[in-house]
């Protein structure tokens, strides 16, 4: 053990904060940054291990990379002395373990019931499964997930621990199952690599696993949470690895109250023997988690409430994509007035219904460069042209597109993973819109523009638990600790315009513009919600769309002097994606469906119990007989409602609003 005050490089030791076989974790002072930080130090029975020592620094390297908000971040690696050492951030929380209240013990069963609402387990389970997708997206497989390498932060916010960092090397015997220990073992087939009741079919048999494996493990860590069991526990690890595969795990609806049969699947899914029936990537069981919804109820006659589309944070989009002529240009460019526009013309682009991330014109103001979600669970590239009514695809799926330069090169984000609204996190890459494969720049990237040369890129990305832009990339002209969005470079770029939003991918926020000292010049009043953003041609005003609900979201203009007005006002909601240079718009036309459906004690069909539009259920009282929701409608405020309704049908009554 370290005592308190030793330096291992430039960071100095406060205190202990765990032990065990994989290594040591302490307190630590950053003295050059002045910040906390956790710092695991390999065992010294480890230490003169060359593999061990390899597997040390390298893991490190790889998730360093990642930069994902559900991922432990690591900060730095290095030797002091014989010590080697992996700095990370600090986290204040408990593990899922610890949330499970199963801290393994030689004498001791899992509980017969769960000790996590369903709700919080669907919430967990969604953040790493999007940690898992982001990690995977990179080639980095985790190999060990268990509840003991996810941590809860005192906030809820889930952390995917140890990407087999220093992993120890135990002896397979008839030991306890129910130690949960790590198993690295040399067989005739190759290496096994996991943990006892975690481990995939493919790793009992010390196959080589891919990123499926994790999904399997995640298959198995999610029934532990919602049933309070491991899926494949016996009395050793040798029954329990035969079980793994030869055995499927008991039926969900007999162990689990509550758990619906949508979720049952889920899992089944996660958990087939064979990788290729699986789910096959990480960010697919994410959305079928995210479709769910995840009201808790404690009795078996109450069937949980239905969120078919959870509208703020995680917004998927259907859409139909429309342009407006060119008469509309004309009037901003040649007139001051303040007046909002009524005889506007719009021309239909596409027809079927999409989830539309983002589009832009091309350098010719014809051809229409789009991104979005037609079928699956990817987002894909298509362009349209006026010689053809159909959107053709570029042949780039897991791509969101970002900005389209002044020579036809396109900003992507490649490998890239939906975290909310219409924010994806991925690999920023340049690609020419003739073709070609995408030049990859950076990893862990959300927002980006060109600059008017098409030389520069002015990026958004977290670094630290903080959103911040970059222009050029790496020098930090603002951040924030919420999160920001749709960043756009002023034709003369000496402005970047961008939304502020104050709860990570919640859309309410404000309109910020900055010079390139990072000066605020214009800060708009906080909207309900804000999505899409665009410079007129003459660079001296902006367009933007947002309102106080979906339903009305309109577009408005904004000056530089910081005046906001309403440039077009439309019956339902309109969302601004690009402005050509000769001034015509490009937009869509959102129609947003979100239904609470509910089937209480006694009920023998569901029953809609939406109150407002946007009804996202909470939780249900002991009895089932009442309903705590949220509504998240702009016409009760920006901040929301807290309401109840009997799930008998009554009138619902606001308990808390804005």
């Amino acid at each position: 053990m370290l005592a308190a005050g030793t330096k291992l490089g430039p960071y100095e030791i406060v205190g202990a904060i765990g032990t065990g076989g994989m290594g040591e974790v302490y307190r630590a002072r950053d003295t050059k940054l002045d910040r906390d930080v956790a710092i695991k130090v390999l065992p010294p029975h480890l230490a003169d291990s060359s593999a061990a020592l390899e597997r040390f620094e390298r893991e490190p390297k790889a998730v360093a990379a990642l930069s994902h908000p559900n991922i432990l971040s690591i900060f730095d690696f290095g030797r002091e002395g014989g010590a080697a050492y992996a700095v990370m951030e600090l986290l204040d929380g408990e593990t899922l373990r610890e949330k499970l209240h199963d801290v393994p013990r030689p004498d001791a069963l899992p509980p017969p019931h769960p000790t996590v609402p369903l709700r919080k387990a669907i919430e967990y389970a969604v953040q790493i499964a999007r940690g898992l997708a982001a990690a995977h997206s990179r080639g980095v497989i985790h190999r060990d997930l268990k509840p003991e390498n996810v941590f809860v932060t005192s906030d809820g916010q889930v952390k995917i621990l140890d990407f087999g960092l220093a992993r120890q090397t135990l002896v397979f015997a008839g030991e306890d199952a129910t130690a949960s220990p790590t198993i690295e073992r040399h067989t005739e087939a190759g290496a096994v690599l996991g943990t006892v009741g975690y481990m995939s079919p493919e790793q009992v048999r010390g196959e080589p696993g891919d990123h499926r494996s994790d999904l399997f493990s995640f298959g198995a860590v999610l029934y532990e949470l919602v049933s309070g069991r491991r899926a494949f526990q016996r009395g050793t690890s040798v029954e329990t690895m035969a079980a793994i595969l030869r055995e499927e795990a008991p039926e969900l609806t007999s162990t689990a109250s509550g758990v619906s049969h949508e979720l049952t699947r889920i899992i089944q899914h996660c958990l087939e023997k064979n990788p290729a029936e699986r789910f096959q990537s990480a960010s697919d069981v994410a959305f079928a988690l995210e479709a769910l919804g995840a009201p808790s109820g404690s009795s078996p006659s109450t069937a949980p409430a239905i969120e078919t589309s959870p509208a703020r944070r995680r917004r998927m989009l259907a859409v139909a994509m429309a342009a407006a002529l060119a008469a509309v240009g004309a009037f901003f460019a040649g007139r001051a007035t303040r007046t909002a526009r009524t005889d506007v013309s719009f021309t239909p682009l596409t027809y079927q219904r999409q989830a539309v991330f983002r589009a832009l014109f091309a350098r010719d103001g014809k051809t229409i460069i789009f991104s979005s979600l037609q079928k699956g669970t990817s987002a894909e590239l298509y362009t349209l042209s006026p010689d053809y009514p159909e959107p053709r695809s570029l042949g780039l799926r897991d791509v969101q597109l970002l900005a389209v330069s002044s020579s036809d090169e396109l900003a992507v984000l490649t490998r890239a993973v939906h975290v909310g609204q219409r924010q994806f996190i991925g690999t920023l890459a340049r690609r020419p819109l003739g073709g070609g494969a995408p030049r990859e720049i950076l990893e862990g990237v959300r927002e980006a523009d060109w600059s008017p040369n098409g030389a520069d890129l002015a990026i958004i990305r977290e670094v630290n638990g903080r959103d911040r832009l970059e222009f050029p990339i790496g020098k930090v002209l603002y951040d924030v600790s919420g999160y920001l969005g749709d960043v756009r470079v002023s034709p003369d770029g000496a402005h970047i315009a961008f939304f502020e939003h104050p709860a990570r991918y919640d859309d309410r926020g404000q309109l910020v513009v900055i010079n390139l000292s990072g000066k605020k010049l214009v800060a708009s009043a906080e909207y309900w919600g804000l999505e899409g953003l665009a410079w007129l041609p003459d660079g001296r005003e902006l367009l933007f769309s947002g309102g106080p609900d979906y339903a009305q979201f309109v577009v408005h203009r904004a000056t530089l002097s910081g005046t906001v007005s309403v440039a077009l006002a439309s019956a339902g909601g309109l969302t601004l994606h690009d402005i050509a240079r000769d001034g015509r718009w490009l937009a869509s036309r959102d129609e947003i469906t979100h239904v609470m459906m509910v089937r209480g004690p006694g009920a023998l069909e569901e029953k809609d119990l939406s109150w407002l539009g946007l009804s996202a259920p909470v939780a249900f009282s002991g009895d089932g007989r009442t309903l705590l929701f949220r509504e998240e409608s702009g016409v009760v405020g920006n901040n929301y409602a807290v309401c109840l309704r009997q799930t008998g049908g009554s009138p619902s009554s606001a308990l808390e609003r804005d």
